[in-house]
C-alpha cells in the first residue's frame, strides 16, 4: 500500500493548504514574510508521530488484503506460464514421445478458464480493497488532517507568518525555482511545534 501511502500524503495536505496556509499578515508595514513547509516530511521518520503512526496502523490493517492479492496474482502468473507450456507442446512438431494432445488441450481449455476467473477476482478485490482503504482512511486520517490545518494557522499567527506554502506541491508543478531553505524552510519548525502540542497516539479501531 505504499503507492498509496504516498499518493495521499500529497492528496490530502494539497487540500489542507488550499483552506488553511494562509494565516492573518501581521498589520505593520514590515514585509510580509511567505514560509514553506514540505508536507511530504510529515511521514517520514522524523515527521509528525501521530500521523505517521496513524498510517502505519492503516497500513497493518490492510495488510491481509494486500497479502490475499499477492497472492492471487502470483497463482494468475504461475497459471500463465503453464498454459504456454501447454500451448507450446500442443504446437511443438511430432516428437518420438507419444502426446496425447487431447489431454493437453482440455488442460488448456481448463487452465485458461482458471486464469480468466482469476483475473477478474483479483480485479475485484482490487477495486474493493482500494474504496475499502479510501474510507478508512478519511476517517482515520480526517480528524488528523483537520488538526494539522488548525495547528499549521496557530504556527504561522504565532510566528507572524504571513503565507505558508506545500514546498511539495509547487516542486511537483513546477512552479517552485529557488528559495533559500536555510531561510525560508519551516518544515523542522513546524514538526517539532505540532509533535510537542499534539498527542502521539492515533486510534483506528473499526466502526461498529
Amino acid at each position: 500500500m505504499r503507492t498509496v501511502r504516498l499518493t495521499a500524503v500529497g492528496f490530502i495536505f494539497a487540500a489542507i493548504f488550499a483552506v488553511s496556509a494562509f494565516a492573518q499578515a501581521p498589520a505593520t508595514a514590515a514585509p510580509a514574510k511567505v514560509m514553506f513547509i514540505n508536507t511530504l516530511a510529515f511521514d517520514s521518520k522524523d515527521g509528525i508521530v501521530k500521523y505517521s503512526n496513524a498510517m502505519n496502523a492503516l497500513e497493518s490493517e490492510f495488510k491481509p488484503v494486500e497479502t490475499e492479492l499477492n497472492t492471487l496474482k502470483a497463482r494468475y502468473t504461475t497459471l500463465a506460464t503453464e498454459v504456454k507450456g501447454i500451448e507450446d507442446k500442443i504446437n511443438a512438431p511430432t516428437s518420438a514421445v507419444p502426446i496425447n494432445k487431447e489431454e493437453l488441450r482440455k488442460q488448456y481449455v481448463a487452465k485458461g478458464e482458471e486464469a480468466q476467473g482469476l483475473e477478474v477476482t483479483i480485479k475485484r478485490k482490487a477495486e474493493d480493497g482500494k474504496a475499502k482503504y479510501e474510507r478508512r482512511q478519511a476517517e482515520v486520517l480526517g480528524p488528523i488532517m483537520r488538526d494539522i490545518a488548525n495547528a499549521i494557522q496557530d504556527f504561522a499567527k504565532q510566528r507572524g507568518y504571513a503565507v505558508i506554502l506545500d514546498s511539495a506541491k509547487l516542486d511537483n508543478a513546477g512552479l517552485l525555482l529557488a528559495f533559500d531553505e536555510t531561510k525560508a524552510d519551516v518544515t523542522k519548525e513546524f514538526i517539532t511545534f505540532y509533535n510537542t502540542k499534539a498527542p502521539t497516539t492515533a486510534t483506528t479501531a473499526k466502526p461498529q
